[in-house]
């Protein structure tokens, strides 16, 4: 084997691993927006049934807060969640093992 092709082989698993960093955090980032649009159609729906005036009145904005104070902690408390699952979990090479 040529040892060119090795070292281009590892260049081309470095280029992988950034290609992969680099979608993972592109998927995080359409999950937040995704994540961000659901809380405002859904607090919005909520909190703002009738036309709004120029200005969020009291009432109005307090709905606001304790909407979005909700949404984040259900999506805190299924990420948690999701994360003990997925600890629990044996892993498959480990089961291969026994």
């Amino acid at each position: 084997m040529d040892p060119s092709s090795s070292s281009s082989a590892a260049g081309l698993g470095s280029v992988d691993r950034q290609l992969q960093h680099f979608m993972e955090v592109e998927t995080q980032k359409q999950r937040f927006q995704q994540l961000v649009r659901q809380m405002t159609e859904l607090c919005w729906e909520k909190c703002a049934k009738d036309k709004p005036g120029p200005k969020l009145d009291g009432p109005a904005e307090a709905c606001f807060v304790n909407c979005i104070e909700r949404f984040s902690d259900t999506s805190q408390f299924i990420l948690n969640r999701l994360e003990q699952t997925q600890k629990s979990k044996p892993v498959f090479s480990e089961s291969l093992s026994d």
